[in-house]
């Protein structure tokens, strides 16, 4: 059974940073992370690939960074600078094939994780 399992998330002052974490039971080509604030549709927030190739969505550039330790099957997230929209349930997804975007469909999906951003 293919688990996806996130950690990490939690409440932090706007401007603060924090670290989310998913383990994967599988190895795929595309790990990505998503994210569904209350009343709003699941957005891309970034995704990533077997050759470290990454994609971020516009509202998070330059402020969050998508990493991946296949020894340890895991996915993490760093996200700086944390505005009160970032404040979401995040995911953690992954997918096979060749294509790696945002916008793409996910093949497994975590639990999710909650973020409070407290301005």
């Amino acid at each position: 059974q293919v688990q996806l399992v996130e950690s990490g998330g939690g409440s932090v002052q706007a401007g603060g940073s924090l670290r989310i974490s998913c383990v994967v039971s599988i190895y795929t080509n595309c790990m990505g992370w998503f994210r569904q604030a209350p009343g709003k549709e699941r957005e891309g927030v970034a995704t990533i690939n077997s050759a470290l190739s990454t994609s971020y969505a516009d509202s998070v550039k330059g402020r969050f960074t998508i990493s991946r330790d296949n020894a340890k099957n895991t996915l993490y997230l760093q996200m700086n600078s944390l505005k009160f929209e970032d404040t979401a349930m995040y995911y953690c997804a992954a997918k096979y094939g060749p294509s790696c975007r945002l916008y793409d469909a996910m093949d497994y999906w975590g639990k999710g994780t909650v973020v409070n951003i407290s301005s």
